[in-house]
Formats: C-alpha cells, sequence, structure tokens
C-alpha cells in the first residue's frame, strides 16, 4: 500500500478531521450567536473559511450538523463529570455536587453550547430522538455510579434505580432549562445546591431501603 501522502505534516485523514472540526465549530458559533435559522452550508463554510465542497465530505444534512454537535457536547459532559467525581471528597453530596456542578458549568459557561442543548437538540424528530438517547445514556452513567457509591446488590437492571435515575437526569434537563429562561429566579449556585439535594436524597433513601431489604430475613 502507497504512503499516505501528506502536507504541512498532516494525512490527509487529519486534515479532513481538521476541515470537520473546523465546521463544527463554525455551526456552534452561528446556532449561538445568530439562531438556528442561520445555519446552512454558505453560512457554515463561512465562517470556517472552507469551500462549500468540504462540507459534504464530512456531512448529508443539517441533521447531520447538530447530531455532530449534540454528541460533542455529551462526551464533553462525561469528561467533565468524571473528573469532577475523581477529585471530589468521599461522602455522596460531595460527589454529587461536584458532578452536578461540572455538567451544568458546561452547558451554561457558554451561551452556545446552551443554545445547542436547550433548542437545536429539539428542532426535528430526529434529533429528539437522539436527545433522547443521550438523557438514558446519561441515566445509566448516575445508576452505575449510584451503585457502586452505596454498594446496592441487586437484580440488572433494577427497575427501581432505572427509574430513579431517568427521573433524575430528565428532571435535571427540564428544570435547567427553565432556569435559562428565566423562569426560575435563584442563582446558578443555588440550583446546583438544590439540585444535588435531590440527588443526594433519591439515592440515600434507595441505598436505605436495599439494606433494609438486605437485613430482613
Amino acid at each position: 500500500m502507497a504512503a499516505q501522502r501528506t502536507y504541512g505534516g498532516l494525512s490527509a485523514e487529519e486534515r479532513r478531521a481538521q476541515r470537520r472540526s473546523a465546521l463544527l465549530d463554525a455551526a456552534l458559533e452561528i446556532i449561538g450567536t445568530q439562531g438556528l435559522d442561520k445555519l446552512t452550508v454558505t453560512g457554515m463554510c463561512g465562517e470556517a473559511g472552507l469551500n462549500e465542497r468540504y462540507y459534504y465530505e464530512s456531512f448529508t444534512s443539517r441533521d447531520d450538523v447538530l447530531t455532530a454537535l449534540i454528541d460533542g457536547i455529551a462526551e464533553e459532559l462525561v469528561l467533565v463529570i468524571a473528573a469532577a467525581l475523581h477529585g471530589a471528597g468521599d461522602d455522596s453530596r460531595a460527589k454529587a455536587r461536584a458532578a452536578i456542578a461540572a455538567g451544568i458549568h458546561l452547558l451554561t459557561d457558554d451561551p452556545r453550547k446552551t443554545e445547542v442543548t436547550m433548542v437545536a437538540a429539539m428542532a426535528t424528530p430526529a434529533l429528539r430522538a437522539r436527545t433522547t438517547e443521550t438523557i438514558r445514556a446519561f441515566a445509566r452513567l448516575v445508576a452505575s455510579e449510584g451503585i457502586e457509591f452505596y454498594g446496592v446488590d441487586g437484580p440488572a437492571p433494577d427497575p427501581v434505580i432505572d427509574f430513579r435515575a431517568t427521573y433524575l437526569v430528565g428532571g435535571l434537563i427540564q428544570t435547567l432549562t427553565g432556569w435559562v429562561r428565566g423562569d426560575l429566579d435563584i442563582s446558578r449556585e443555588t440550583l446546583i445546591d438544590y439540585t444535588t439535594d435531590v440527588f443526594v436524597l433519591l439515592g440515600e433513601d434507595f441505598a436505605h431501603r436495599a439494606d433494609q431489604d438486605r437485613s430482613e430475613p
């Protein structure tokens, strides 16, 4: 097989990845500053400084672009939450607050990401389905962390754990959306504290019930 030709020290695949990343950065900027309606192939390529033909080497539709943005933000969330959990204290509240704060800060420090997750993610049926899948994935992450932290044994998957984790993640997203829109007149730190209260309450209640079940003859 012939060696892959390089330009400026980058392979063709690496250059393609760079162009894709530049287009996604451009899409994030347009959505965040001009609105979803302004997201066009011409606009993206102009913002990225690329010929329009490069758009089609990575994307086939606007939904493709938005899905890639949503997936990218979800990956960022996983990384910052994992880092926050690793650096948090050993008690349940410290871990919950660290993870929740990390996620909320990521989604709200950059208004462009807020716009993507709160508006663009609901733009079409396909994107809403993708968002639902993402919520389920984070619910599974919450369930897994809770099981590990509290040392809860039980059937897999446990419908009670699944329900509570889905309720927590879905409720957080709905609450965060309302807060971003100004429906909740509280500070971001208070929002984080209140959310932590709910996560810890449901987690410790379930752990307590599990302990009772194990102690029963």
